[in-house]
């Protein structure tokens, strides 16, 4: 009914009592305001006046009877009453206007006449309260005063806030009429409101998180103190120089796409700084003007005031009417402009914090999604934050295991790198690159390469340490594999030099060997020393094979083979050559595939390991023959990562012996390395499994840990063809000789005299020349016929691959023979392989030579 109230209360625990009751009818209980007593109502109606011989205003008056001086009161009073600058009306009992002043009339808009004699409540009562007109009029005729703070109507249906103290008149103990004072507090009211609205725009900013729910409650708040329905709030973003509406609620427009600034009122607004409530005239006018260009037609009123932070303007707070019923008036400017203020604050606050937010998560986002480890530790020993890639490099399952740890004991494998990290922060406030190795749950190790900073605690007792740690096991084995193969290369390159120059000596012993075992009877006393000679030479020819297979220069015949055929034949072999106190067995994988090899050097390569497993189970064990499939891509494990992507054969073969330690493991491939006793091995079985896998395009692996055993890995890619027959080797055709001419063309003399010495034995004409242009020489004369050209392939000056393109330019269809000890010398890769070039590796005994040479030219002709 009202707001706060004063009435004149009888005793306490009455008016109390009163009060409960009063409102428990009405619903809405005032707020009274303490009371004198009622009797004083009587006591202090009545006025005193000075003595008759005092009054200094009656002095010139020609009152002087009663009666006269009366009516001077009555005049004092009329004025008083008239020239109040609140607005007072007195009714009579039955609440029917008696009298009124001018400010009354003014202030609700009634005549005297409109008001005089009628009654006060369907005046200026509003129809909701017409319960508070019943009460005031109960608290009237028992004799109260009140005052309250409530709404009048005025004349026009406006509604006006308004404070109103009434009292009961009384003239000799009766009641005759009550008056009422008004006073317009809606200004007051307006500025509570306003208070009221700032305060709760603050709160939300507070409490909200979310900036659409915050505009929302604005909303809600400025349509409180104004006609708001149609409400819109526009950000400009200086960066992208777009202007947005983030909260958009109109009647009859869309919301506006983000856009770049153009020439509207709310631009207007951004541009100027200052408010402007604009009618469709002024629209006009400033459209005329030039300040603005309109695209749609303009609302009945646009008010729009601007959002500034620092005399920064950053938006606009924009209202639209678009009916009569509610126009927004210049006071409705100035509150929105506080308003603005207020919200300007509170818009740069809530960005601020929700931008903090979004960082916050997107570094919370990088740090839980990085594939590195961070972490943050205290300088005594303690986890205080790890991130998922931590806790997985250390191979625990949830944070709290790790935060569990101390990283000095139970993460760092020697104690001292953790000292010794601490006191590197300690002295310089930072690592970068700092390599440790750190143990996993499961016992294992990985190497870490850790960087960071120490940073002051903040809130943490101590500083603490902000650290990343990338895992580089992988890096590092790739890195020691790498090293580990130029080591392998440079040795292989020394090991395949020598055995070149080698094969050039031994080619010279042998075939000599061979000539003088031709010519000596069995019962010469120099036949056994030449076969002694022949047999040393055989094995030092033995000796050069490997190590030409080891620096995979030696040649193979290459042929799509089945590897479970492979293996399967050899088992028979393999069996009595392991003896009887270890346990062979094979798991073949049905269909695993062919694989393009030497079938000869694939059976060296096993039979090598396996031998080697024997060596290593000297009082017996198990030993396992397997094949599988295996295909290499980004997911396989970090040690194989450098095999090219594709599918393989698998070969195993695992031991149950001593196995090796890592130093060992680091040796075995190298030539003449060895771990048995002097004179119980070359060092070469390895290195040569080595060399034939690799000249095969393929890959060895070697796991083996002290007292568990051994097992070599061998991938082959793995060919789609049909897999070739093996069947048993050609027979070569019968050492003939012939008559045919042969340009012979050998750098190292001693080598190409045997050769020459043997064909010549054989009937064959030789032309034979030291170096590339000195056959070319021999072969210029047009009437010199020459059916094959027998060359060395390594020569100075011009290669024998270049010596045989000059000829076959001038002579097609001359038949070749290649003789070098390097295999990858035997056909230049450019040129396609032809049937009338063959190639024989040194050393080659003097009978293959005969049969080579024979079998290019084909059979001889009688």
């Amino acid at each position: 009914m009202g707001g706060r109230v004063t009435r004149t209360p009888q005793s306490r625990e009455l008016v109390r009592a009163k009060n409960l009751r009063q409102a428990l009818e009405r619903g809405t209980p005032p707020a009274f305001i303490p009371p004198a007593t009622a009797n004083s109502v009587a006591q202090e109606s009545s006025l005193s006046w000075a003595p008759e011989q005092k009054k200094s205003a009656l002095k010139h008056s020609k009152a002087n009877t009663p009666q006269e001086i009366l009516s001077t009161h009555r005049q004092y009073l009329e004025q008083l009453f008239q020239s109040s600058p609140d607005p007072l009306i007195v009714v009579d009992t039955s609440f029917y206007t008696l009298c009124v002043n001018q400010e009354f009339q003014r202030m609700f808009g009634y005549s005297l006449a409109q008001i005089l004699g009628q009654s006060i409540d369907p005046l200026i009562f509003p129809p909701d309260r017409a319960p508070e007109a019943q009460w005031i009029a109960q608290c009237l005729q028992r004799g109260e005063r009140l005052t309250l703070e409530t709404q009048r109507r005025c004349q026009d249906g406006t509604l006006l806030d308004v404070s109103v103290s009434c009292a009961p008149l009384i003239i000799d103990g009766r009641t005759v009429a009550f008056y009422a004072v008004y006073r317009d507090i809606s200004e007051r009211k307006r500025a509570e409101a306003l208070n009221s609205a700032l305060y709760r725009i603050a709160e939300k900013a507070s409490a909200t998180q979310d900036l659409q729910q915050f505009f929302a409650s604005v909303h809600g708040i400025v349509d409180e103190l104004m006609c708001a329905r149609n409400f819109s709030i526009a950000l400009h973003d200086p960066e992208s120089d777009l202007l947005s509406f983030p909260y958009f609620v109109d009647e009859q427009q869309s919301v506006p796409s983000p856009a770049k600034l153009g020439s509207g009122l709310t631009e207007y607004v951004l541009r100027t700084g200052e408010p402007l409530l604009c009618t469709p005239e002024l629209a006009y006018q400033m459209q005329q003007r030039g300040e603005v260009e309109l695209a749609l037609a303009s609302p009945l009123q646009w008010l729009g005031v601007p959002l500034k932070i620092n005399g920064r303007v950053f938006g606009a707070i924009v209202l639209k009417t678009y009916s009569g019923n509610a126009l927004l008036r210049e006071r409705d400017k100035e509150i929105l402009n506080l308003v603005s203020q207020q919200l300007a604050a509170a818009i740069d606050r809530k960005r601020n914090e929700q931008a903090l937010r979004h960082s916050e998560v997107r570094y919370r986002s990088l740090v839980q999604t990085a594939v590195y480890g961070i972490y943050r530790s205290s300088l005594d020993g303690r986890f205080l934050d790890v991130n998922p890639a931590l806790i997985g490099m250390l191979g625990y399952n949830s944070a709290l295991e790790v935060l569990a740890l101390d990283p000095q004991k139970d993460v760092f494998v020697e104690p001292r790198e953790y000292a010794r990290l601490v006191d590197e922060f300690r002295r310089s406030g930072g690592m970068d690159g700092f390599e440790a190795r750190w143990r996993r749950k499961d016992g294992s190790s990985i190497t870490v390469r850790i960087s960071g900073r120490a940073v002051a605690g903040g809130d943490e007792p101590s500083d603490v340490l902000e650290s990343i740690a990338e895992d580089i096991t992988a890096r590092r084995v790739l890195e020691d594999q790498f090293r580990q193969a130029q080591k392998m290369e440079a040795v292989g390159r020394l090991a395949g030099g020598i055995a070149h120059d080698f094969n050039n000596l031994l080619m010279v012993i042998s075939g000599y060997t061979e000539v003088l075992l031709d010519q000596l009877a069995l019962s010469h006393p120099l036949h056994a020393k030449a076969e002694a000679i022949q047999q040393a030479s055989d094995r030092a020819s033995a000796l050069t094979r490997q190590l030409l297979a080891f620096s995979r220069k030696q040649h193979l015949e290459l042929k799509v083979i089945d590897v479970n055929a492979i293996v399967t034949n050899m088992e028979r072999l393999l069996r009595p050559l392991i003896g009887e106190d270890i346990e062979l067995t094979t798991s073949l994988l049905p269909n695993v595939g062919c694989t393009r090899a030497d079938a000869g050097q694939l059976e060296q390569v096993i039979m090598n390991l396996v031998v080697n497993a024997k060596d290593a189970m000297p009082n017996g064990g198990k030993l396992s023959i397997r094949t599988s499939c295996a295909t290499f891509d980004d997911s396989h494990s970090p040690e194989n990562t450098f095999i090219k992507h594709g599918s393989y054969v698998m070969i195993s073969v695992s031991d149950s012996g001593e196995g090796m330690d890592r130093e060992t493991q680091a040796r075995i491939f190298e030539p003449f390395f060895t771990t048995k006793e002097k004179g119980k091995g070359t060092g070469l079985g390895l290195s040569t499994v080595y060399g034939i896998i690799k000249q095969s395009g393929g890959y060895v692996f070697v796991h083996s840990e002290l007292g568990r055993g051994t097992t070599f890995t061998i991938y082959f890619p793995r060919i789609d063809e049909p897999c070739d027959a093996l069947g048993a080797p050609p027979v070569s055709i019968a050492a003939a000789g012939g008559s045919e001419t042969i340009l012979l063309v050998e750098d190292e003399e001693s080598v190409r005299q045997l050769v020459r010495e043997t064909l010549a034995a054989r009937g064959y004409r030789i032309l034979e020349a030291g170096t590339g242009h000195a056959a070319l020489a021999l072969a210029a004369n047009p009437s010199t016929t020459i059916h094959l050209v027998i060359t060395d392939i390594v020569m100075p000056g011009l290669s024998g691959h270049e010596l045989v393109d000059q000829l076959l330019a001038a002579r097609p269809g001359l038949k070749v023979l290649y003789l070098s000890g390097y295999a990858q010398d035997a056909l230049p890769t450019a040129s396609p392989t032809s049937t009338q070039t063959a190639f024989l590796q040194k050393p080659f005994t003097l009978q293959s030579l005969s049969r080579k040479v024979r079998e290019v030219l084909g059979p001889a002709v009688n």
